[in-house]
């Protein structure tokens, strides 16, 4: 029985370990979980690691059929995608029945699927004709879920870059490019209709490398700063990405809207870059993620919406280790592919047969696995 006490002490101690070394949110965080690799960790491992860290929302850019089986019964809501490849044959009314019903009905009573974004970036191409299926597709889409029912549970959206916006500065000041005008103003009109967000993808570090020298490093990471002041609204301005999201707002009240709620689909910050790519640190990163997860958590709003908290999806969960492009492309991960993480961003979790991961300690899982069926072992014999 003396082992047994000892056994009892040794669990009780790794599990108060184990329990310091996980952040917990109590507000809403959503992570994109891109999957353009050969090294990461299998769903079902994934799914356990982000329940871990109480992560509420993930976002997809396919509808993986492993993703959402592994995350049935969870609590975790998912925004699954239609890639741009699928934009053409999303206007075919049977073709969008055929992907509903393959990809989505039959998970959805098992995992929360909230959310389709209908193309990704489209306006970053070239191809007009890509532009001009964009609408069609997400109507489609949408009234496809209509007629199966599913309307109500399922919104259908598009994520944009940041560079649809022409003008940014000041905020209250923000307009949609010319160019694009008559087919974002389209769109507008549609999310009014069906209550669907305006989803952006808001990158403060691509303006900050771009122009390091007139950009405050401060004022794109959260950190104290002078800010700016808006001249119109007289609203003050202490980081970027509020800045742009507003800005947004304002693009879209220009175009007749008060009603469409921004959300931001991607952000974050790389821990690695080419030369060129000024501020790519693990030092930065980590600052942009810990002081974003800060506002997070508090609930924030904008300086022009602040009692609207903004829905943020942090981009990336791991590093993707065969995604093309510069070095930056590859190292947005807040994790390594082993579970690791990739700098200190305050958001730490597990991966099962890995470890748990504390600045202060490191407590193997399999450890208070192996404890626990001493333990009950002790407990049988007693």
């Amino acid at each position: 029985m003396a082992a047994c006490s000892v056994i009892f002490r040794l669990l009780f101690l790794l599990l108060t370990l184990s329990a310091s070394a996980v952040r917990v949110l109590s507000a809403g965080l959503g992570i994109n979980y891109g999957q353009i690799a050969n090294n990461l960790p299998s769903p079902s491992r994934v799914s356990v690691m982000l329940q871990s860290l109480n992560v509420s929302s993930l976002k997809l850019y396919d509808a993986d059929p492993n993703v959402l089986l592994a995350f049935s019964n969870s609590n975790v809501e998912f925004i699954i995608g239609l890639g741009n490849e699928y934009l053409q044959d999303m206007t075919d009314p049977i073709k969008a029945q055929n992907w509903v019903q393959q990809h989505l009905q039959p998970h959805i009573t098992q995992t929360k699927i909230t959310c389709i974004t209908v193309g990704n970036e489209v306006f970053m191409s070239n191809d007009t004709q890509l532009w001009s299926n964009l609408l069609p597709a997400m109507k489609m889409v949408h009234n496809t879920l209509v007629n199966l029912g599913l309307d109500k549970q399922v919104i259908v959206t598009s994520a944009h870059s940041f560079n649809i916006i022409g003008n940014s500065y000041p905020p209250s000041s923000g307009t949609f490019r010319q160019d694009l005008a008559e087919y974002i103003q389209a769109i507008l009109n549609f999310h009014s209709q069906i209550n669907s967000p305006f989803l952006i993808n808001a990158y403060p570090f691509f303006a900050y490398k771009d122009n390091p020298d007139q950009i405050s490093l401060e004022y794109v990471l959260f950190q104290p700063n002078p800010g700016m002041i808006d001249p119109n609204t007289n609203l003050h301005y202490d980081n970027m990405l509020y800045a742009q999201v507003d800005a947004v707002y304002s693009a879209i009240k220009a175009m007749g809207h008060t009603d469409i709620e921004v959300m931001i689909s991607e952000t974050g910050w790389p821990s690695k870059g080419d030369p060129d790519e000024v501020g790519s640190t693990p030092e930065n990163a980590a600052l942009y993620h810990s002081n974003l997860l800060n506002r997070i958590q508090a609930n924030q709003g904008t300086p022009a919406k602040p009692s609207v908290p903004i829905n943020i999806y942090v981009f990336a969960l791991f590093n993707e280790n065969l995604k093309p492009g510069p070095t930056s492309e590859r190292n947005y991960g807040l994790f390594y592919p082993d579970g690791t993480p990739v700098y200190n961003s305050g958001l730490q979790g597990y991966l099962p047969g890995i470890v748990y991961y504390s600045s202060a300690s490191t407590v193997n899982a399999w450890s208070i696995f192996s404890l626990a069926i001493l333990v009950m072992s002790c407990l049988i014999r007693a």
